[in-house]
């Protein structure tokens, strides 16, 4: 049995290399591909090829899980931290152990008592929610939180200027930013229409992005969406 895992990231090239060592070997080794996209798979082998789907795992099967993991290791963490590593896994068990262990490592400090000595002594802080959104590099709630209200009540100079503040200075990329932005803006009581006009708005920015634009230039798009959002519910 061979196993090949992240396939989808295989070239063309490679993927045809491997069709044609599937159909030598197929009487004495069996095959097992694991990808994300199985749209980046060619037709040749997935024609070979039976297709089991794994749908994400529910959050109570995560959750027994990974206080199982954290009960085992021997890991601080608090109830926000485990909310954070559930939220952010979108149901992928290896994102879990992931998110889980970075954040630990990233936890640990040398001890200021030891500082001064030859031997250094590791000392363990609790993991907490804060600490699991600054390792997966992803926009903490409050900030998403400070984002939307400037969209929402500021003017475009003030919420411009604010927003791109808050995303340079903790590293934010616009596109985790409009991710977040996006679920905020689905909660809101809002008219139809004017939701309908923000998320095109915010759709068409995020495919901008995903082109490689200039993230400061749709900042200002972002903001302008909800600026002209807002005007015409002042009109109306």
């Amino acid at each position: 049995m061979i196993i090949l895992d992240e396939a989808d990231a295989m070239t063309s090239d490679a993927q045809f290399a491997l069709r044609r060592i599937i159909e030598k070997f197929s009487r004495n080794a069996r095959f097992c591909l694991i990808c994300n996209y199985v749209s980046k798979i060619i037709p040749a082998l997935q024609s070979r090829c039976t297709k089991f789907r794994f749908a994400p795992l529910a959050e109570k099967l995560i959750h027994g899980r990974l206080m199982e993991v954290v009960e085992k290791e021997g890991v601080e963490i608090d109830k926000g931290g485990v909310d954070a590593i559930l939220s952010l896994s979108g149901g992928d068990m290896r994102r879990v152990m992931n998110l889980l262990q970075s954040a630990y490592m990233n936890s640990v400090s040398i001890s200021k008592e030891a500082s001064d000595s030859a031997t250094s002594v590791l000392a363990l802080t609790t993991v907490t929610s804060r600490a699991v959104y600054m390792t997966a590099g992803h926009p903490l709630p409050e900030d998403v939180e400070k984002i939307c209200d400037n969209l929402l009540n500021s003017s475009f100079p003030d919420a411009f200027s604010r927003i791109w503040k808050i995303c340079t200075t903790n590293g934010y990329g616009l596109t985790d930013v409009l991710i977040d932005v996006t679920t905020a803006v689905m909660s809101m009581d809002l008219p139809d229409g004017v939701l309908a006009e923000i998320l095109e708005g915010m759709s068409e920015c995020e495919h901008r992005l995903a082109f490689g634009t200039d993230e400061k230039l749709q900042l200002g798009g972002l903001v302008g969406v909800f600026c002209g959002a807002r005007c015409r519910m002042d009109v109306k």
